[in-house]
This record gives structure tokens, C-alpha cells and sequence, in this order.
């Protein structure tokens, strides 16, 4: 039950504020909250609508290490759904930023640990009613703010091809699970690259659609602008037919608005042909980033798809360079925001709000603050300081400027139907030793988002594609289009999915 403030907590407030209150202002300020309080009181008394959870599920259980080998499970389970539909005979792992009604979610972070969701999230529901099989929450990086897989509060998830290196994150759990064959496909969600950076690193498929069209309801946030969650699976007919699943407005989501689905499945074997396919030249050749058997595998993979009949082009977009920038300006200012002081659900904003989650992870974030990963306690350092210091100038620029970007790729996509370039500058890199100094467990977090956060930025839909094996470990190319092309982004990847060979080595046995 809400409690009236006292003198004491009002003048602490006031001087948040810079307000300067006599003991006359603070007494006649507290009579005036008390008319307030009643109606915080009356709303203890109303009960607000929930989702129906529609499946019945049972016997959920944290799963132990032998069953466990690449520490990719957080929770197992298992919910069948409907029984028919186009997810029929699918197993499907939730990252464990998604709620699942029953399960246990953490979301990488020890600071939510216990916390059971009762409702199940839009895309949840939305697999049940398909027909796939639920098998549990793939484990997901500290609150998803990160793109290595070490950041974990449960440890790190390992790649299943190489158990040295990382998976890529913060949907890493996700990507190691398709790609050592126990589910065929997962949910991942994506802020900065967050689908297609562990999809690469593991030689599976990811794709980050529009911004809206798959929705976020029961989903934890980062940055209502950033967010985006999507399909991860072996096969690019796998991620379509999850994403005929999942996508399509909720009337819940405030990211949605004059959602474009498609029938992604009809036209999958269409090929090619004829079609004009950009080499983007910024997203080759970073300094001290990119290694050269990853920008020559992302080359042939161009000449592959001018070998299958696409009329393929070097295309530059000067300002993808800057990509990481703007994506930082927004990034770390509005996850602060939201994610941090806004308790993951911040405010104005019309949709559905997750209060039992907003509820226990305030608690934990305040009580537990020391907990949080680096990467987050740097972010919300930072994005507090520039909010002070700067007062959101930095972050509106950043948001200004992210039109800018989207009509540069925008000119691209004019003369060409889709850009092609590497999903992510290097291979797989060495899973930080648990006694690395900060800088290097940061910089392993952050280092790789370079051509995948912009693509978060503008909202475009992109899609890794596996597109070469170097040193044992895969390398991933990104589909990008415009707006809502997602059809013509899985024809292009299946198209180059049949070119593939069996010469490249399967990933190491979960169990190895």
C-alpha cells in the first residue's frame, strides 16, 4: 500500500530539484500529496489486464552442468502448443529477456534472479499457437548490454564450434542452442546487433527485421528506438516460417506502427536473378578490427551471388563509419534512461506494461547496484553523466542525425535492392579469463558492433547469413534492404543456402 512522503523524504526530493522549500512550503505540500495518495491507493484496488496464457506448462527446472555443456540453458521446460500449424514438429528456445508465464527469468543478471513471470510475452504466445514445442530460456548476456558471451551472471556461454571463444551475444544462449542441434531455432532480441553477432559467430541464421514488426510486448527493454527481436535458426526456412510466427502488430507495442507483413515463405526459391545486390565498402577494411580472411570470405560470397544471376556492385555510404557513434549517442543516454532509471519500463509510452517485472528488477538494481556487469555500470556512468552535464543535447543530436543515416542507406537502396557486407569485422574472440582486468571484459563486450548497430539506429532489416569457415571458426555475411523487404532478404539467403557445401566442419558436440 502507498504511504504518504514525509518532511524528510519531500526535502531530499525538493533539493533533487534545486527547489528551495521554507517548513511552511513542505507542510502545505504535504497536504496537497495526501489528495494525490488517494488516488495511488485506489489503483492498490483495481486489477489491470494481462495477456491470457493460453498453454499449460509444467515442470520447469535450471538445468545441471552435465546437461548443460556450453551453458546455454538458463531454464528448461517444456510446452507443447497447439498441436498443428506452420511451427509444428519445431523446438524453440526463448532468450531469457522474454517472459515465459512459470519460468524463471533472469535476463543475465543476478539482480533479477527469482523473478517468475505470470504472463506470457505476444511472440510467446504467438509460437504456441503455430504449433512449435517451447524447451526452455536460453541464457542472454547481463541485461543484454553486451555482444561477447561472458557477461552472464550463470557464466559464459561457449561456442559450440570452439569452446575457447565466444558466441557472440547478448542473445547468446540462443545462438549456441541452434547451432549445436538441440532446438531448431530461438528467439533473440537485438539493440546493437545482438541477433546477428552470435548467429554469425556460431555459422547459424539471424535476422533483424524492421524496427515493429515483430512485437516487443513481454519483452525487457533497452531502448524503446533500439529494440527489435527476431528468428534465429539453422535454416533460412526455419527463420521464415518463425517469423511468419511472430511478426505482424500486437496492439500492445509502441515501437509498432503501419506494420508491413509478408507471406515470407512463397516466394523463398525465387532466387536472384536480376537482382542488384550493393557491396557496401565501409563495412570492409575497419583499422584494427577487421581480419582479411573475413573480408574475402564476405567477397566471395558477392561473387557467389553474381554467379546465381544477381547483378552485383561496389556501393559507399560514407556515413556507416559513423554508425557507431550515433548508435553510442543513443545507446548509452536512452538505455540509461529506461533500462537503468526507468527500471526497464520507463514512461510515456501507450502499450502493455510488465509491472511485476519493473517491480522486482527496481528492487534488485537498488539493493544490488554492485552486482550489475561492467558493461552496464559503465553505460549508466556514463549516460548519467552526459544527462547531467549535457541535459540530453548529445542524445537528441544523435537521434537528429540517425535520419541523416537512414537517407544515406536510403540512396543506397534506391540503386541497389540489398547491401551485402560482414556481419561482423573479425571471427570469434577468446572468452576473457574470469580474473580479466575491467578494460578487457568491456572491450570483448563492445568491440564488434560496428556494421550491425547502425542497422539498429536506422531500423532496417538485415540478415547474417553463413557465407565461409576460416581457422575453424564461421564466418557471416549481412543481407541489409530497405524497410520491410524481409521477403526479398530470405529469398537472397536461401538462394545462397543452397550454394553451400558440406566441406565446412559441424559445430563440437554440446556434450564434447
Amino acid at each position: 500500500m502507498v504511504k504518504v512522503p514525509t518532511s524528510e523524504q519531500l526535502r531530499e526530493i525538493s533539493a533533487s530539484y534545486n527547489l528551495n522549500l521554507s517548513d511552511a512550503d513542505v507542510a502545505s505540500f504535504l497536504g496537497l500529496a495526501e489528495g494525490a495518495m488517494a488516488s495511488y491507493r485506489r489503483l492498490d484496488e483495481l486489477v489491470e489486464p494481462a495477456p491470457e496464457v493460453k498453454y499449460p506448462r509444467s515442470g520447469a527446472y535450471r538445468p545441471e552442468p552435465e546437461e548443460n555443456a556450453l551453458g546455454a540453458w538458463y531454464w528448461k521446460c517444456r510446452i507443447p502448443g497447439s498441436g498443428s500449424g506452420p511451427l509444428a514438429g519445431k523446438r524453440v528456445a526463448i532468450k531469457d529477456n522474454v517472459c515465459v508465464a512459470g519460468v524463471p527469468m533472469m535476463n543475465g543478471t543476478s539482480v533479477l534472479e527469482g523473478y517468475v513471470p505470470e504472463t506470457d510475452a505476444t511472440i510467446v504466445t504467438r509460437i504456441l499457437d503455430a504449433g512449435g514445442e517451447i524447451l526452455g530460456k536460453a541464457v542472454c548476456e547481463s541485461l543484454c548490454f553486451s555482444s561477447g558471451s561472458h557477461t552472464s551472471d550463470t557464466g559464459p556461454v561457449l561456442n559450440p564450434r570452439d569452446h575457447s571463444r565466444s558466441t557472440g551475444g547478448s542473445s547468446s544462449g540462443s545462438a549456441a542452442l541452434v547451432a549445436s542441434g538441440e532446438c531448431e531455432a530461438a528467439i533473440g532480441g537485438d539493440q546493437g546487433g545482438s541477433i546477428r553477432i552470435p548467429a554469425s559467430w556460431c555459422g547459424v541464421y539471424g535476422l533483424k527485421g524492421t524496427h515493429g514488426l515483430v512485437p516487443y510486448t513481454g519483452v525487457f527493454p533497452i531502448e524503446l528506438t533500439l529494440d527489435h527481436v527476431g528468428p534465429i535458426a539453422a535454416t533460412v526456412e526455419d527463420v521464415a516460417l518463425l517469423l511468419s510466427a511472430i511478426a505482424g502488430e500486437d496492439g500492445l507495442d509502441p515501437r509498432q506502427a503501419r506494420v508491413r507483413t509478408d507471406d515470407y515463405l512463397s516466394g523463398l526459391d525465387g532466387g536472384v536473378e536480376g537482382m542488384r545486390i550493393g557491396i557496401l565498402s565501409e563495412g570492409f577494411g575497419w583499422p584494427g578490427l577487421s581480419e582479411e580472411d573475413v573480408d574475402a570470405s564476405v567477397r566471395e560470397a558477392a561473387g557467389a551471388f553474381g554467379e546465381l544471376g544477381a547483378e552485383v556492385g561496389e556501393v559507399s555510404v560514407p556515413l556507416h563509419r559513423d554508425g557507431i557513434h550515433i548508435w553510442n549517442g543513443i545507446a548509452i543516454e536512452g538505455a540509461t534512461a529506461l533500462m537503468v532509471d526507468g527500471n526497464s519500463m520507463g514512461t510515456n509510452w501507450k502499450g502493455h506494461y510488465t509491472t511485476s517485472l519493473l517491480d522486482a528488477y527496481a528492487r534488485g538494481r537498488i539493493t544490488r547496484a554492485d552486482d550489475l556487469s561492467e558493461t552496464v555500470k559503465m553505460t549508466m556512468l556514463v549516460g548519467r553523466y552526459m544527462q547531467e552535464r549535457y541535459h540530453g543535447r548529445y542524445y537528441a543530436k544523435a537521434q537528429n542525425l540517425s535520419r541523416k543515416l537512414s537517407a544515406a542507406y536510403d540512396a543506397a537502396l534506391a540503386e541497389y535492392d540489398l547491401l551485402l557486407l560482414p556481419t561482423v569485422p573479425m571471427k570469434a574472440t577468446p572468452i576473457p579469463a574470469p580474473d580479466a582486468p575491467r578494460e578487457e571484459v568491456v572491450l570483448r563486450a563492445l568491440e564488434m558492433t560496428h556494421n550491425t548497430c547502425a542497422l539498429d539506429v536506422t531500423g532496417l532489416p538485415s540478415m547474417t547469413v553463413p557465407c565461409g569457415d576460416s581457422e575453424g571458426l564461421p564466418v557471416g555475411a549481412m543481407l541489409v534492404g530497405p524497410n520491410w523487404s524481409e521477403a526479398k532478404i530470405l529469398r537472397a539467403a536461401r538462394a545462397f543456402e543452397g550454394t553451400k557445401t558440406d566441406d565446412v566442419p559441424p559445430a563440437r558436440s554440446a556434450l564434447a
